[in-house]
């Protein structure tokens, strides 16, 4: 079985990650896994291994006539069986498709809120599905949409899956007490609710004992980075709260911190939960999207409303009190983790649904 992994970007990202994941962990399984990035490269290009075989296809505009034969000529040059294309790189996929009738086509939703967009935000998508050959979605809520909306239905549900990287060394040290920090995963962007997060913290006053919250990811420097940083200053709490950016060693940086944060006011299946289990981290999660499937409320972490600054504020009070709980949740969904989303259980799985296909 010979696939290739498409997506826009390596930059940091859910969906960059599982491309790379899967072409990771396929690398050990199949003939030949490849990854190909459309538009740009990325600092997740140095998490491939070398068994990968990595394209970078210089993409410029919607119909990239020359990117779309040059992407037909590797997939034919390197006898790809199925080519995987993650989120908004379908459309590509597709026109790939039209001159490389051969290649199956698969597409892998990670979008959390498509089941609740307009009809018409997802037009092009429902209109190029005929050319799917099978669709993987994140949750069980787009598997149900897929199933009911697409023209492929040849759907499956594959929870995501993260890898703990043993070898990764460390590059940067977080700041704050080594027992007293939060952290938070997610790029400075919309849905992911940075200044909700930092109110809750600020009315909760644990900075007050130590503790200090920690956002790693892509900061855009755009207005939304802008109102978080103000509001950070007017908070007075530019000596608790910490912007790093993009990082790569991110397992590294996670292992310096006790609790994981995660705020969004949506999501599909976030890999971030999984990375914040393997860590060892208590956690401390929005209760949407497929979250409440990772984290069992009160037994491997806490659930929160993303829409309610003083429920976060509480439950911050509550799991920072107690560090017999903080070690309780994280090894606790250690163990979830490691049961139920597997690298191993879910490639099996993969590999069965497209010899089927």
């Amino acid at each position: 079985m010979r696939i290739v992994q498409l997506i826009d970007s390596l930059n940091p990202g859910g969906a960059e990650r599982m491309a790379v994941n899967y072409a990771n962990a396929l690398s050990a399984e199949i003939e030949f896994s490849g990854l190909i990035a459309t538009r740009k490269e990325g600092a997740l290009s140095e998490q491939l291994t070398e068994k990968v075989d990595y394209f970078f296809l210089n993409r410029t505009k919607t119909f990239d006539v020359a990117a779309i034969f040059r992407l037909r000529n590797y997939l034919k040059s390197n006898r790809i069986d199925f080519l995987h294309a993650h989120g908004t790189s379908f459309l590509l996929g597709v026109l790939v498709k039209l001159v490389c009738p051969r290649v199956k086509l698969l597409w892998h939703d990670h979008y959390g809120n498509r089941v609740l967009a307009a009809p018409n935000d997802n037009k092009a998508l429902v209109l190029f599905s005929i050319f799917f050959d099978g669709v993987i979605s994140c949750n069980t809520e787009l598997e149900q949409w897929a199933k009911k909306n697409l023209k492929c239905k040849t759907v499956l549900y594959l929870p995501n899956f993260a890898v703990y990287k043993s070898d990764e060394f460390q590059t940067d040290l977080l700041k704050g007490d080594n027992n007293k920090r939060i952290v938070c995963l997610a790029n400075l962007r919309h849905p992911k609710n940075h200044e909700f997060m930092v109110e809750a913290f600020s009315r909760s006053e644990i900075y007050k004992n130590g503790w200090t919250l920690h956002f790693i990811g892509a900061d855009y420097q755009d207005d939304y980075s802008s109102s978080l940083k103000n509001f950070i200053k007017k908070e007075n709490l530019e000596a608790a709260v910490f912007i790093y950016g993009s990082k790569i060693a991110v397992f590294s940086m996670l292992k310096q911190a006790r609790i994981g944060l995660l705020g969004s006011t949506f999501e599909g299946f976030p890999v971030t939960l999984l990375e914040y289990g393997l860590a060892g981290l208590a956690v401390l999660s929005s209760d949407v999207g497929f979250c409440s499937e990772i984290i069992n409320d009160g037994e491997s972490g806490i659930l929160f409303n993303p829409l309610t600054v003083n429920d976060l504020s509480e439950k911050l009070i509550r799991i920072t009190n107690d560090e017999a709980l903080i070690v309780a949740f994280g090894e606790n969904l250690t163990k979830k983790i490691e049961n139920e989303f597997s690298k191993q259980s879910i490639i099996e799985k993969y590999i069965a649904f497209l010899r089927k296909i």
